[in-house]
């Protein structure tokens, strides 16, 4: 195993090693105006969803959170996505999506603070708090969202406990993540153990590897022009460029990449 692999398996070192990595990614990349920090999504054919000029450059970013995030209705509900990154998908959502009200919620206070100065949208707003410890009453939302995060979390199953406990009985969550191989029956013991009711869920590795594959090139250059050539071989993984760890994964099948819905009993 790897060294990184082995410190990222010990709960307190990993939650150390991305409290540190994620604020400095924010300072590296936001004068690039980088706000999706998940990986990408794409079908075949292409989804071709309708999108504003402005949001046309993040097109494979917008496609995962599209396909996690509609697949309930938001209209006039409160919903919190946890571990928002810089905020894109939340603005989008927030924006497309029509929910009441939209509370994006990161560990990183420097990427909570880039998401407040860059996302003004009626009904959005940005808090910071822990995954594993969220700073809301129980039964406070309607819809709980979260994208590509939970790998990093220390605690996965105490992370699901605060889900159900903050959703409204009835309240759907809304996830999507992926597992190593030797990880997946942990993960997925967690999920049926948990006090959450399975809707739905597919694969949809290659469909994220197919928006890997489009956002490729603007990720090596970014990396290139932002992180020290001794952090390259880390930030190629995090991006998912194509041969890196994460991506060669994907394609042999060793990393499984799903989409979940699951509702608070009644």
């Amino acid at each position: 195993m790897p060294l990184i692999d082995h410190l990222f398996s010990i709960g307190a070192i990993r939650k150390a090693i991305w409290k540190s990595w994620y604020p400095f990614l924010t300072r590296r990349l936001q004068d690039e105006g980088v706000i999706f920090l998940n990986y990408a999504f794409e079908t075949d054919p292409p989804m071709d969803i309708p999108l504003e000029p402005e949001d046309e450059p993040n097109r494979a970013c917008i496609q995962l959170y599209h396909h996690v995030g509609t697949r309930v209705n938001f209209r006039r509900q409160n919903v919190l996505e946890v571990s928002c990154g810089h905020g894109g998908g939340a603005s989008y959502l927030a924006r497309t999506q029509e929910p009441e009200n939209y509370t994006g919620l990161d560990l990183n206070p420097t990427g909570i603070e880039f998401c407040q100065k860059r996302h003004r949208v009626p009904g959005l707003d940005f808090v910071q708090g822990d995954a594993q410890n969220l700073p809301f009453a129980a039964d406070t939302f309607d819809v709980v969202i979260n994208v590509e995060a939970s790998h990093c979390y220390p605690n996965f199953p105490k992370f699901l406990s605060e889900v159900a406990r903050v959703l409204k009985p009835g309240g759907f969550f809304l996830y999507a993540d992926f597992r190593f191989s030797d990880g997946i029956r942990k993960w997925e013991h967690a999920m049926e153990d948990a006090a959450l009711k399975l809707q739905e869920s597919h694969e949809i590795s290659s469909k994220v590897l197919r928006g890997m594959d489009a956002n490729s090139a603007r990720s090596l250059e970014l990396l290139d022009k932002k992180l020290p050539k001794c952090l390259h071989s880390l930030g190629r993984d995090f991006a998912g460029v194509q041969g890196s760890r994460v991506y060669n994964a994907l394609e042999d099948g060793s990393l499984s990449y799903r989409y979940y819905c699951f509702r608070k009993p009644v």
